[in-house]
């Protein structure tokens, strides 16, 4: 009886550290676990697949995944039933398709997973990349790319890919754990803490911005080398929730210390006031919109995708701390924030009453980037 996962061939080279064997059994784990009822997954040894692709596999039932190319089709990977598991192999091993595959459902990346990608919010067609056709470098290079978010903030988005690929890279050929990475950015976490409360603001903001660049790389480790799990979901995201407020009131923390009485430390606590309240009620709001509306509320209309490039998150705010202490007025840095912070909540609040009056008049939203462009 055939093992319910299958590698069609052999291929020597690894990519990000792992076999074509071993990141096929990850990348099932991911999507929750191996065929059932008799079902056999397979793919080719030379070909590497989106994780969406063995997702909806996982799915779909019976279906040959298949790309196009010069002398028309090739099949890549099959979910089918034993009883089919030699034919689909048989087809797996062909440089390409004939005509007539009989009993075989035959779908391309797109007509398998769409082109809409809700978890890294954006539109994409799934990858599959030849390790034959394709230089390593190339094939690494295009899976990272497709590892990233695509609406985010203005950092991530264009200032950390290139390092946080070469970072990536060295971590998984040096054999680190995304909760790795992430356990060395929350000690930074603790670090910036204490930095920020003792005034040594410069300090504070190189290990901020380490902290921040960790964040990327453990998410993109995670993906790339399809380690990501439930606890390590909630390791990661629970970090990125909970210190920002800390880091904010430690940094009004050391400027108290020195600020004495008057209208300066009435303005900075002021300003802590706000940037907390205003904090914890924009999580809020765009919890409300997903819950309400089934997606975040950056996703809904293309201007809100650029908003949040800007909208007030930790990297955004610490570009305008950052910016204050290099003009040698972080006050300034503080109250700047808060003004921010409490305008991102009115942007938000304003966008769940359009969102609440689209629905009222139109029915239910969706998200530009499902739209096909």
């Amino acid at each position: 009886m055939r093992e319910p996962l299958h590698i069609v061939g052999s291929w020597s080279h690894r990519l990000w550290g792992l076999s074509s064997g071993e990141r096929l059994r990850r990348q099932v784990a991911c999507a929750g676990g191996a065929p059932v009822d008799g079902d056999v997954l397979m793919a080719r040894a030379d070909m590497v697949l989106d994780q969406r692709l063995v997702d909806a596999m996982l799915k779909s039932g019976s279906v040959v995944l298949t790309r196009r190319i010069p002398q028309g089709a090739q099949a890549i990977a099959a979910m089918v039933p034993a009883a089919q598991a030699e034919a689909a192999e048989g087809l797996l091993r062909a440089e390409r398709l004939n005509a007539e595959t009989p009993g075989f459902r035959i779908l391309t990346a797109e007509e398998l997973a769409g082109s809409y990608n809700p978890e890294l919010r954006k539109q994409e067609t799934p990858y599959i990349l030849s390790m034959r056709e394709t230089p390593r470098a190339d094939v690494e290079k295009r899976m990272f790319r497709g590892s990233y978010k695509g609406v985010t903030d203005i950092v991530t988005k264009y200032v950390w890919p290139w390092p946080a690929r070469h970072a990536t890279r060295w971590a998984a050929a040096a054999g680190l754990t995304p909760n790795m990475v992430t356990t060395a950015s929350l000690a930074l976490v603790v670090l910036v803490f204490y930095l920020f409360w003792r005034g040594s603001y410069g300090a504070g903001l190189v290990a901020a911005w380490g902290m921040c660049f960790l964040d990327t790389v453990d998410g993109k480790l995670a993906r790339v080398t399809h380690a990501s799990s439930k606890w390590g979901n909630v390791y990661d995201h629970g970090i990125d929730l909970i210190h920002p407020p800390f880091w904010w009131w430690a940094w009004w923390a050391g400027l108290a210390a020195s600020a004495g009485a008057g209208e300066l430390r009435a303005a900075l606590d002021w300003s802590l006031l706000v940037v907390l309240f205003c904090y914890v009620a924009d999580r809020a709001a765009e919890g409300v919109f997903l819950h309400t509306f089934k997606m975040q509320v950056h996703v809904w209309r293309r201007a809100d995708s650029m908003f949040r490039l800007i909208s007030a998150r930790r990297n955004p705010n610490l570009v305008i701390l950052s910016a204050a202490v290099i003009a040698g007025r972080p006050d300034l840095g503080l109250i700047t924030m808060a003004g921010w912070t409490a305008a991102s909540l009115l942007i938000h609040t304003a966008r769940i009453g359009a969102a609440f009056y689209e629905r009222s008049r139109s029915g239910a939203l969706r998200s530009w980037l499902e739209s096909p462009r």
